[in-house]
């Protein structure tokens, strides 16, 4: 055997042994923090933390759709009760490949799908309940909307989610339900036989469950096996009502998705969790690597995971960290469910990409619901919407201005497992052959192998023969869009400020977005002062705390109208703050002949003579619920709170509005009675 022989040997046993101990390391997405543990050794391995295979290919989706669709659809309510006859269901034209055609055109790569809602009614056939399509008008009771989607999604070469349901009204409100019915826990086979339906897929398992649990799992087995592939399981927290003690046994539940649908990630558990709100916002700073009070791979009940989870504050407290990406939900229309044209506000296309650009830029997977209509349509007001958006992804993240860009070769290219890094105090520098126009630049850090590390960076720009700072952030993680005034330049500079270990960067890549009259904000003062003005992120009119509206195109100008009429050249100028007593306001802003879109608020009655108090007031004021100020809440600390509001005189009012606090969860209002008085 010859020396260079062996030395290759040595060599390959050498490359073995590191992709060995590379590979058996990769997959650490749950990391325990020993009591001796210093904080740097806590960061340290908070590094060490990736996501499995399953969550990386999730959040490489990105933008995917949720679809609300059931008797709720027709009821023209949100949330059902369970009493619902079948009857109502009176679909008639289903056309599914429209809802995938659009999601496809949109940029969506997931549909999302209530199988079943918290009402319980199914719209698949299943076996184990005649309470569903089966007992519709639809098709004579033989159709099958989850079939139908499922093949239009392999038609258009999206994935399939799934929504089902924990609670169910139907099975609690019927007499004959089985939720919290009391049964014996006994050895159960799943799925249960049903004579005349037998499965495909001859996989069966043992659970030591009651008749709720059981009827779960089979409906679990029927949508994970006759539906599939299966790409993520969504589980809502939310309980309309309960009864008889009911608990379920999510660790079955686990069992079943890991064995029939392998590629699945569980929302709601210990694979996605919750951004903490349906509005569509989305915080500046997204950790994927998050504090845990108990292991999650082996926690059958989960806290309200929201929030930032992942600063280093948070890591110290933990005992397990835990990769748990966000997911970033909201729909384009007021509510989850399709109410109606006329009533029932639809986000414009200048809204929803915004949204796109904070949530996928910012960390997160945005789950945006697009509800269809009774005819079984996404109505023509949300495809026009989802289209415009779709065409403006393309064109601005389509076209990689950087595509013939000098600099490290890692960055520039394509290949997801290719990255660079720098030294302490040294910095990525890309450059062009010719100045480029530019106002979004990209940065992805290889989270599947070297981990989230980058806390704070800085982008800079070559203007003027010297380095302009054009944007500073937080982390990267995953995906961060930095967003800016644009520039016009023909070299870069990426500074990592501070990093939890030496960082890596694998891809970036800078676009322009042409740039349009600014999304709106409408506020009123409790004196009355109505007051209009570009909203704060949308970058371009305003970004760093400077105002470019008047110089950025020729600036914009903002026309309103208080007669429900929508704002046009010819409408009202607004200059200043206007007194308003109460009244629908309308508002858009023109720059050079383009409109933006239309903010709409319905403005109540002046509070400024009203007086709140409050049988348990907490740590917080009474008067802060009525104060015009939407940072600021009262918080009850009694489980049966009373807010008694006195408007200092009489009123004739036909509704109340209800604005949750959106820095904080618990406390929101689950149910309530509203009583009124004459005597104050």
């Amino acid at each position: 055997m010859s020396n260079n022989y062996r030395e290759m040997m040595k060599i390959l046993i050498s490359v073995l042994t590191i992709f060995c101990i590379y590979a058996c390391s990769h997959k650490q997405k749950t990391i325990k923090i020993e009591p001796d543990d210093s904080k740097e050794v806590i960061i340290q391995k908070a590094v060490k933390v990736l996501p499995d295979d399953n969550q990386y290919a999730y959040k490489k989706l990105e933008f995917t759709c949720f679809i609300h669709f059931g008797v709720n659809t027709f009821t023209r309510k949100e949330w059902g009760n369970g009493n619902e006859n079948p009857n109502i269901f009176k679909l008639q034209n289903l056309d599914t490949d429209q809802w995938c055609r659009t999601a496809k055109a949109a940029g969506m790569k997931l549909i999302m799908f209530t199988a079943k809602h918290h009402d319980g009614f199914c719209l698949w056939q299943t076996r184990y309940t005649k309470h569903g399509v089966m007992s519709s008008p639809f098709k004579d009771g033989k159709g099958d909307v989850l079939k139908e989607l499922a093949a239009s999604c392999k038609k258009y070469g999206l994935k399939l989610g799934i929504y089902l349901s924990p609670a169910d009204l139907y099975q609690i409100e019927n007499k004959d339900g089985l939720y919290g019915n009391l049964s014996t826990y006994t050895e159960r086979e799943i799925p249960k036989k049903i004579e005349g339906r037998p499965y495909e897929n001859k996989t069966t398992f043992k659970f030591l469950v009651d008749d709720y649990n059981e009827y779960f799992l089979n409906q679990l087995f029927e949508l994970l096996t006759e539906y599939g592939p299966i790409h993520e399981v969504w589980f809502d927290g939310a309980h309309p009502k309960r009864k008889g003690g009911q608990t379920y046994n999510y660790h079955a539940w686990k069992k079943l998705i890991h064995t029939l649908a392998p590629e699945a990630v569980i929302f709601g558990k210990e694979d996605v969790r919750w951004c903490g709100n349906e509005a569509g916002q989305t915080r500046d700073t997204e950790w994927d690597v998050v504090a845990f009070a108990e292991d999650p791979n082996v926690a059958s009940q989960f806290p309200d995971m929201h929030g930032d989870l992942g600063n280093r504050e948070q890591l110290y407290k933990a005992k397990y960290l835990h990769f748990l990406p966000a997911e970033t939900n909201t729909s384009i229309r007021e509510g989850w469910f399709y109410r109606d044209e006329l009533n029932q506000k639809v986000r414009s296309a200048d809204d929803v990409f915004d949204i796109y650009e904070r949530s996928v830029g910012g960390n997160s997977t945005f789950l945006l619901n697009i509800p269809p209509n009774r005819e079984g349509l996404f109505s023509d007001e949300d495809v026009e919407v989802l289209e415009e958006v779709g065409k403006r992804i393309q064109s601005t993240y389509g076209v990689d201005l950087l595509a013939k860009a000098k600099g490290k070769r890692q960055l520039l290219d394509t290949d997801d497992d290719s990255y660079a890094t720098i030294d302490e105090e040294e910095s990525f520098v890309i450059e062009l052959e010719n100045p480029v126009k530019v106002n979004r630049f990209v940065l992805q850090e290889p989270i599947h192998i070297t981990g989230q590390r980058v806390e704070l960076h800085a982008l800079d720009a070559w203007i003027n023969k010297e380095w302009k700072q054009v944007a500073q952030t937080t982390n990267i993680g995953y995906k961060r869009i930095l967003r800016f005034h644009e520039v016009t330049t023909s070299k870069f500079r990426i500074r990592i400020i501070s990093s939890r270990a030496r960082p890596y960067l694998s891809k970036v890549s800078a676009h322009y977005y042409s740039p349009r009259p600014p999304q709106l904000s409408i506020t009123r003062s409790l004196e009355g002062m109505v007051n209009i003005e570009a909203m704060q992120h949308d970058f371009g009119w305003k970004a760093h705390g400077v105002d470019y509206s008047k110089n950025l195109n020729g600036g914009f100008v903002i026309h309103f109208t208080r007669d429900g009429s929508e704002p046009t050249l010819e409408s009202p100028l607004y200059e200043s703050p206007f007194f308003l007593q109460s009244g629908l306001v309308k508002s858009c802003a023109f720059s050079n002949g383009t409109r933006g879109s239309i903010k709409e608020v319905e403005l109540g009655i002046l509070k400024n003579k009203w007086r709140a108090k409050a049988s348990h007031s907490g740590n917080n004021k009474s008067s802060l619920a009525i104060d015009a100020n939407v940072e600021t809440y009262w918080i009850s600390n009694s489980s049966k709170p009373e807010l008694v509001i006195d408007f200092g005189k009489q009123e004739t009012i036909k509704g109340m509005k209800y604005t949750p606090p959106t820095s904080i969860q618990e406390g929101l209002l689950e149910k309530g009675k509203l009583l009124i008085s004459n005597h104050y």
